[in-house]
C-alpha cells in the first residue's frame, strides 16, 4: 500500500466525491447560477454520445442538475480540470506527484508514470500551476514588526540578450520572505534594478518591519522607509551579523537553493513567459511545507488556496 492506493486515485466516482469535498466544503454551488445549497439532483447513469472508444458511451460521473436554473453542471466545472478529457483519477494523480515532490516532477516524467502523452502531461502540468498562484490580497509581510528577508537570484538566459559579464543578460527573480509566518512570495522582473524591485518591495512589505537584504546599492535608499534596515555584508564573507545575529538573508537563499536545484536538475530548460508558473509551483511549495504545520496530503487539498 501507498499513498496512491487511496481510492479517489483509481475509482473515476471515488475521484468525483473527493474533489466535491474539497470544492464544496461550504455545500454545492452551482457554477451557473451561484445558489450555494439550494435544490440539487444527482443524475446517475447518464452515458456521453456513442464513440468509437465507447460505442455505448461513457457513463458521466458526478453529473448534477441545479434546480434553480435547470442547467447541468460537475464539481470540475471552475477548476483547472474543467474542459480535460483525462481521467480525473490521473489528474488527481498528477496534482499530488507536483505538490509532493520538494524540488518538482518533469512532464517527462509524469508522461511515463501516468502512461499519458507527453503533451497532455506538459499541459496539465502548466495547469496545476496556475492552480498554484495564490492572487490573494495578503496581509504585507512585517506587520507586526517583523524581519522581512528580500533578495534577488538569476535562472537562464534571456531571449536576444548578448551573453556578458555581470547579469543582465539573465532572467531576475526576487523574492520575499516573512520570516514570522514563514512564507513566500516570488516574482519574476525584466531587470534587478531599483526600479523594477522598489515597487514590490513597497507594495508587499509593511513600513513596520525590519528590512533584511545584501549589500546591493538599490536597498539602502528604500531602507530608510521601515522600522530597521539590516544589511549583511557578503562580499565580505560575512552572512550574519556578528553584533545581532538576526541580520541575515540566509532564509532566501535557502529557498533559493532549492528552486535552483529543481529548475536545473529536474526541468533543465524553462521558457521565459513560462517562468511565473514555476515560481508559483515554487512558492506554493514553500507556504505549504512541512514548517508550516502542511504535509503532502494537506498540500494536494491546495489547503490555504483557490481552486
Amino acid at each position: 500500500m501507498s499513498v496512491l492506493s487511496s481510492p479517489h486515485f483509481h475509482d473515476e466516482a471515488k475521484a468525483y466525491e473527493f474533489l466535491e469535498g474539497i470544492v464544496w466544503a461550504n455545500g454545492v454551488t452551482c457554477p451557473h447560477c451561484g445558489v450555494v445549497d439550494g435544490r440539487v439532483y444527482d443524475l446517475s447513469g447518464v452515458l456521453t454520445k456513442p464513440s468509437k472508444k465507447h460505442p455505448k458511451g461513457k457513463v458521466r460521473h458526478g453529473l448534477k442538475k441545479c434546480g434553480e436554473c435547470r442547467k447541468q453542471f460537475t464539481v470540475k466545472v471552475g477548476t483547472v480540470f474543467e474542459h480535460a478529457r483525462l481521467p480525473l483519477t490521473k489528474m488527481l494523480q498528477a496534482v499530488h506527484l507536483i505538490v509532493s515532490s520538494k524540488k518538482g516532477i518533469s512532464a517527462h516524467q509524469l508522461h511515463r508514470v501516468l502512461e499519458i502523452s507527453y503533451k497532455s502531461a506538459w499541459f496539465l502540468a502548466h495547469r496545476i500551476r496556475e492552480a498554484m498562484r495564490s492572487g490573494d490580497l495578503a496581509q504585507p509581510f512585517g506587520s507586526n514588526g517583523g524581519a522581512v528577508e528580500v533578495d534577488e537570484t538569476y535562472i537562464g538566459f534571456k531571449g536576444g540578450v548578448a551573453t556578458r559579464r555581470g547579469t543582465a543578460h539573465k532572467r531576475a527573480v526576487v523574492t520575499l520572505i516573512d520570516r514570522e509566518s514563514g512564507t513566500s512570495k516570488w516574482f519574476h522582473v525584466a531587470n534587478s534594478t531599483a526600479a523594477d524591485i522598489h515597487p514590490i518591495v513597497l507594495g508587499n512589505i509593511s513600513r513596520e518591519a525590519r528590512l533584511m537584504t545584501d549589500e546591493a546599492k538599490m536597498y539602502r535608499k528604500i531602507g530608510r522607509d521601515f522600522a530597521e534596515h539590516g544589511t549583511a555584508t557578503h562580499a565580505a564573507n560575512q552572512y550574519v551579523d556578528p553584533k545581532d545575529r538576526t541580520i541575515h538573508t540566509n532564509t532566501v537563499e535557502g529557498a533559493f537553493s532549492i528552486f535552483k536545484r529543481g529548475m536545473r536538475g529536474v526541468y533543465q530548460h524553462c521558457a521565459e513567459h513560462h517562468l511565473h508558473r514555476y515560481l508559483a509551483e515554487y512558492e506554493f511549495r514553500y507556504n505549504t511545507r512541512e514548517a508550516n504545520g502542511i504535509n503532502d496530503r494537506g498540500r494536494g487539498r491546495g489547503r490555504g488556496r483557490g481552486r
